[in-house]
């Protein structure tokens, strides 16, 4: 199993909790209370969604693989909806994201940052030996 790219982590975490949160203002700015009360278990998830495909574009992501993770990440935040913490749930499940991003691989196939396409952990080519007599 790779090694999870703490920096993707962290940037998945900062990325998706600032497209979350210039949205929920956006959307509580442009809708009444009331929208939320009747909509707001479809309008959540369609926005964490939207939300988790602005992550997957700025890290270079696969967007299906980042919406499972989405998916899966929104699961144990429901913990907090259920006990009326509705942002303690938002926090868990971007903890919960960040995670997943940071074991996925980048569009380019690389599972570690870089632009080599390998790993980062891997040797880099092996020198060899000195032509003799030099230049």
């Amino acid at each position: 199993m790779p090694a999870m790219d703490r920096a993707r982590a962290v940037k998945a975490a900062l990325t998706q909790a600032t497209a979350v949160a210039v949205l929920s203002v956006a959307l509580a700015i442009a809708l009444p209370h009331s929208f939320f009360d009747d909509y707001g278990w479809i309008a959540g998830p369609a926005a964490w969604a939207l939300c988790a495909l602005v992550t997957a574009r700025v890290l270079k992501l696969p967007a299906g693989w980042t919406l499972l993770g989405a998916a899966i990440a929104g699961l144990p935040s429901l913990v907090g909806v259920v006990l009326g913490a509705h942002w303690l749930g938002a926090a868990i499940a971007i903890g919960v994201f960040a995670v997943w991003c940071g074991f996925s691989r980048t569009t380019g196939g690389s599972s570690r940052s870089g632009t080599s396409g390998t790993p980062s952990s891997w040797p880099g080519r092996v020198p060899g030996p000195e032509a003799p007599g030099g230049r």
